[in-house]
Formats: structure tokens, C-alpha cells, sequence
């Protein structure tokens, strides 16, 4: 027996999951969804992260499953698009009967899935980064892996002030998150003696932004900070080294992908700087991610669906119950108490088997977290683009 699919996973590639339930006990099941971008703007990362949720479900499964049942992973596409998204969450939610969802990626798409998540006890977890999203009054329902908009600003706004930079402008897509990145970067700055000289919010699906780069060298920056996904990052790239600017650029990881830069001859990108929050590189859980996807270098969003699926099977295995309502009350219990220190939920399985104790860090470092949800710390990386390839400046 096969796990259910949708229309548009299937149109993405076939992430089903064999169930390891015998004929008649697919009842016995665990349902569990996650909804990645595997098409859209973040089509870059989100066929990573399914298959690395996917290979550690096969692997929980293969070793007994979770309270000896198995995980049936049902993944959903929602094209980076809060519609698609919330489409996706009622099939999960409301046939599905998953207990927790994994892996949303935009914050406009968590902002639309998360109530429906709470008003059904759901739990959702997700690598969205806008502020917003754990002040929603989710009652506990919702775990964030991904730093927040404010720790995330807060260190960008430091880099900067570090290398030099004293006026920054901001170019940012519209999104939940753009008014409170620019707003929190700009206040470090002013404390570090810099100046956050102005702001724009655009459309992303524009084909040119040559009007909001002129407006923005108006005001003499020596620094554009690019609040901005792949697509139009490359757009907004190349029309600001044809308007002449000279300057720094500043941007995030997701956005500053091997494909962008590839894209562009490497005067355009040259000097690109851009960050991410940085995985645990010497975690065993890192090193399984790495083995899944075959690659040296995992994005952190792949090692945080990885945690995900880790921290729903340990809070289950923690209550003895397969629910959202038990995820909620024990995925702080198998991740920030007391307990042995573990990196592999299958031996966490094991140790909570025999009625012990556990302490989960993962792929993506320590797994604790706020009342609201939020992720407490974690170290992030600075790349800078050369001849078309990001380098490693440093991991702080």
C-alpha cells in the first residue's frame, strides 16, 4: 500500500511513502504532511527538504516506527503561494487528519496555514522567518526552526556595521516580513552609527525594477540591502549594476542561489554578500542530512525539516499518543529538559522506549525554544560571491 498524493506532488515528482503497515492496518498509521515549496520561489529548496523528510520516515519505519506504528508522509506543493498552501492544509487537515504539518517555508504561506492548524490542534512547524507568525494567537501550536525576523535583522545589521557600511538602503519584496526586517536593520544600525537613508516595497512579479533603483542610488547609498527572493533578486541584480551602482550589496541566502548566480556574468554579482542561519555542521544529524541528499553542503532549510520530522516522532514517542494535542505538550519535553543528549531520533525512540529521558539537538543545532515558539539561538553564515559561486566568510 502506497501513501495517498496529491495531484500537484504528483505533477512534482512522486514523494509518496510506503506505509510498512500490513494489508488491513494502514488505520494503524501515523498521518503526517508536509507542505514545502517544491515549485515557485522557493522551488530552489523545497525538493530538498521533501526528500530529507521523506528518507528519515523511511528510516524511523524501517526501525519500528513510532510507538510501533508507522509514519505515513502525505507532501503537499504550495508553490510558494499562500492560496495553494491553505488548499493544501484542508486536505491534510480535514482528510488527511495529519497531527502535525512540517516544513512551511514562506511566511506569507505559514501566516495562511496557521489557523488552521491551531483551531484543529495541528501542530505546525516551519522554517518562516516573519515576526508575525509566532505573535498570531496560535496557543502553542505553531514551532519555529528558523530564526526570527528580529534575531535575524539584528546580525544582518552587525555584519554591516562591521564591514564598513554607513548608508543602507532597502530594496525588499512584499512580504510579512518586510516591513519589520527593514525596521529592526535599521534601528542596529543607528546604534552602531550608521543610517538606514530609505526603504521601498515592491511587487516581486514585476519584470523591471529600474524606477525603484533609481529612486533608491538617489538617496547616495553606499549599501543596497536586498530583502528579495531568487527571481527577482537576479532581476534587481543585474539592473542595478546597469544603473552603475558601485556599491555593497546585501541579501539572504535563499535568494542568492547557485542558480542566480550562475545566471549572471560575474561583474554583476561579484562582491555579493548574503546569510543564512547555519546548521550544526558537526552534528551526526547534519552528517545524515549531507548522506540523504548526497551533497557537502545542505541548505538550512533541508536540516530543519529533518528536526521537524525528529521532534514530532520524539514528542510522540514521548506521550505514548499520536496527536497534535501530545506533540504540543511534549515537543519541549524531548528537546530542552533534562535527559540524555541525542542527535538521532531513532535512538531517542529507543531511550524513551525504556522510559528514559531525552535532550534532542539537531541537523540544525539546539532545539530550544521560546513559550511563543521561536527558536532561541543558533549561529548564522556569511558567504560572498566569487566568479559566480558563494564562499564561506564566516559562521558566527
Amino acid at each position: 500500500m502506497t501513501a495517498r498524493i496529491s495531484r500537484r506532488t504528483a505533477l512534482a515528482g512522486s514523494l509518496a511513502l510506503p506505509f510498512l503497515a500490513r494489508t488491513g492496518e494502514a488505520a494503524a498509521s501515523i498521518p503526517l504532511g508536509a507542505i514545502n515549496p517544491l515549485t515557485g520561489a522557493g522551488g530552489a529548496y523545497g525538493p530538498s527538504m521533501a526528500k530529507v523528510a521523506k528518507a528519515l520516515v523511511e528510516r524511523i519505519n524501517r526501525t519500528g516506527g513510532v510507538i510501533g506504528r508507522p509514519i505515513a508522509l502525505d507532501v503537499e506543493d504550495d508553490q510558494t503561494n499562500p492560496t495553494v498552501g491553505v488548499e493544501a492544509a484542508h486536505k491534510l487537515i480535514d482528510v488527511e487528519k495529519v497531527v502535525a504539518i512540517v516544513g512551511t517555508w514562506a511566511s506569507a504561506v505559514t501566516t495562511a496555514v496557521a489557523p488552521l492548524c491551531w483551531d484543529s490542534h495541528t501542530m505546525l512547524f516551519c522554517v518562516s522567518g516573519a515576526d508575525s507568525i509566532t505573535r498570531l494567537p496560535h496557543h502553542g501550536y505553531i514551532i519555529r526552526t528558523q530564526p526570527n525576523t528580529y534575531l535575524q535583522s539584528g546580525r544582518a545589521a552587525e555584519f554591516l556595521l562591521r564591514h564598513g557600511c554607513k548608508r543602507v538602503f532597502g530594496l525588499s519584496a512584499q512580504t510579512p516580513f518586510a516591513v519589520d526586517s527593514w525596521n529592526r536593520l535599521k534601528a542596529v544600525l543607528g546604534q552602531g552609527g550608521a543610517e538606514g537613508v530609505g526603504d521601498i516595497i515592491y511587487d516581486a512579479k514585476q519584470t523591471s525594477f529600474r524606477s525603484e533603483i533609481d529612486r533608491a542610488l538617489a538617496a547616495k547609498p553606499d549599501t543596497l540591502f536586498l530583502n528579495s527572493y531568487a527571481p527577482d533578486l537576479e532581476i534587481l541584480l543585474r539592473e542595478s549594476y546597469q544603473a552603475g551602482f558601485a556599491g555593497k550589496r546585501f541579501t539572504f541566502a535563499y535568494a542568492a542561489t547557485d542558480a542566480v548566480l550562475k545566471a549572471l556574468p560575474a561583474p554583476v554579482t561579484n562582491g555579493l554578500w548574503s546569510f543564512a542561519p547555519s546548521p550544526d555542521v558537526a552534528s551526526p544529524a547534519y552528517k545524515a542530512v549531507q548522506a540523504i541528499l548526497g551533497i557537502s553542503d545542505p541548505d538550512p532549510y533541508s536540516c530543519q525539516i529533518y528536526d521537524h520530522v525528529a521532534l514530532v516522532a520524539l514528542a510522540i514517542g514521548k506521550a505514548g499518543v499520536a496527536s497534535g494535542v501530545a506533540i504540543h505538550d511534549n515537543v519541549r519535553r524531548i528537546s530542552q529538559g533534562p535527559g540524555q543528549h541525542v542527535s538521532d531520533p531513532v535512538e531517542g525512540l529507543r531511550l524513551l522506549a525504556e522510559g528514559k529521558k531525552i535532550n534532542y539537538d539537531g541537523a540544525s543545532g539546539p532545539c530550544h525554544f521560546t513559550p511563543s515558539g521561536d527558536i532561541l539561538s543558533c549561529k548564522f553564515l556569511f558567504q560572498v560571491a566569487e566568479n559566480r559561486h558563494n564562499k564561506t566568510l564566516s559562521i558566527s
